[in-house]
């Protein structure tokens, strides 16, 4: 393989999981924006995921198992930073983040104001879009709030997945979260580093209401508490406290 160019200067990273059902149109939407500079982990399909992939013009890494979006996020970062890219735009492949934004946060990155740029569902409203499962909006806004308060960061969606940063900033992060609660323990590095965080609206979208987080983090309780222990272990790594945010 030969190496990647990072002409454009964006990478767009996609962590999959089982994906067959979205793989191929997802990423033919996101050619449109980023033909050259697109990276899929696949984070050890059992399904058809793996070979569609072959028939991809795409960068891959794959897990020979299941390791966790955690894991594939981690891996993207360091590809990012391998190649010399500027910057990483992360995305969900189940057609719940549109490549159509991809513009959107491409516009954000060039107004060189921030180092994380984090796509909202909640700075404007969607019409006609069916709300999110209840305990969905509801860990989200209570997660929310733990990084707004403890933090001092002003946002209104904490835990969307659709996200730039900057790679220079990632050499400062140390994440070792292998599952979904890597945002939490990144939102607290960021500000531990007074990393600049601003948001850009995306649409609402909810395509499987019954998504399986995996063993006892499919109850809401069970994942609230998980992620609550993780922000409160990495809130104790750093009693210097956050440098505030510009």
């Amino acid at each position: 393989m030969s190496e990647p160019d990072p002409k454009s200067k964006i990478l767009v990273a996609v962590p999959v999981y089982n994906e067959q059902k979205y793989i191929q149109n997802v990423i033919a939407k996101i050619a449109e924006y980023a033909p050259n500079d697109v990276l899929v982990v696949d984070d050890g399909s059992t399904d058809y995921t793996p070979m569609l992939l072959a028939m991809q013009p795409v960068d891959v890494i794959r897990h020979r198992t299941n390791l966790g979006y955690g894991r594939g996020i981690r891996d993207a970062f360091r590809w990012a930073q391998a190649y010399g890219y500027e910057w990483l735009i992360t995305m969900d492949c189940d057609e719940q983040h549109e490549p159509e934004a991809l513009p959107d946060f491409a516009a954000a990155i060039e107004a060189d104001d921030a180092d994380v740029i984090s796509g909202s569902r909640y700075l404007v409203e969607t019409p006609g879009v069916p709300a999110p499962p209840p305990d969905r909006r509801k860990i989200n806004h209570t997660i929310t709030g733990w990084v707004n308060e403890q933090l001092g960061f002003q946002i209104t969606d904490a835990f969307c997945g659709f996200k730039a940063y900057r790679v220079s900033k990632l050499d400062e992060l140390s994440l070792c979260v292998d599952g979904y609660a890597i945002p939490l323990q990144a939102w607290v590095q960021h500000a531990a580093h007074g990393h600049r965080v601003k948001e850009v609206p995306i649409k609402l979208i909810y395509n499987d209401p019954n998504r399986s987080f995996g063993g006892p983090l499919d109850d809401a309780t069970e994942r609230l508490k998980h992620y609550e222990e993780v922000f409160k272990q990495e809130l104790a790594k750093h009693p210097e406290g956050f440098k505030p945010q510009a």
